[in-house]
């Protein structure tokens, strides 16, 4: 089925079951028999990917961290979201701009006009359809990733930077409720699923 293409990007705290999540939509474009692609970010291309294990383990000044994440940015609009989007493509990432504003900004303490500047620059005109914000409690999250034997550095940090990273996504939400659903990632997965399907049949239907 040939879609009107729209562009989605799945946002949230770590540990709020993004993974589990990227199945639910992942059937419900499927039974639509629509055209569709996932990607994510940091990655998305050769370039991207091998900046995405830097930026995921290497320490570097936040500056630096940002201007990487943008560098990998440019090639994944350039050489996948755009061409898809113009073949009729539905594109999916797990994670865009917005995680650049709630890491690096309210994470780290960029300044927001910088990357704001950066956002400008390299897609002024791309901006997501729908965004899906996966929400969790701090302490939910970390218990999560406890978890999780694998951590990357971001995973590794403090609670009151996860902290800060939840209130900088929430404060995104409330600027443009119409493009953020918020989804209660501590609900039964049953629920979870159902609150994910209105939002799609809100956007395509």
């Amino acid at each position: 089925m040939k879609s009107n293409p729209k562009f989605i990007t799945l946002e949230g705290v770590d540990g709020a079951g993004k993974s589990t999540c990227i199945k639910f939509i992942k059937k419900y474009l499927t039974d639509k028999k629509f055209n569709y692609f996932f990607t994510r970010e940091p990655g998305g291309t050769v370039l991207g990917e091998k900046l995405r294990d830097i930026l995921l383990h290497d320490v570097m000044t936040p500056e630096t961290e940002t201007l990487l994440m943008f560098a990998a940015r440019s090639e994944h609009i350039h050489k996948v979201i755009n061409p898809s989007l113009k073949a009729g493509v539905i594109v999916v990432s797990d994670r865009f701009t917005d995680a650049t504003y709630a890491y690096q900004s309210g994470g780290k303490n960029v300044e927001t006009k910088k990357i704001t500047i950066l956002k400008n620059w390299v897609h002024k005109d791309l901006k997501p359809d729908l965004t899906l914000l996966f929400d969790l409690p701090t302490d939910v999250s970390l218990s999560r990733l406890k978890s999780d034997g694998d951590l990357d550095k971001f995973e590794k940090e403090a609670a009151g930077f996860h902290m800060k990273i939840r209130e900088s996504y929430l404060a995104l939400a409330k600027k443009e409720p119409k493009r953020f659903e918020i989804i209660n990632s501590n609900q039964n997965i049953n629920t979870i699923e159902k609150e994910i399907y209105f939002a799609l049949d809100k956007l395509f239907l």
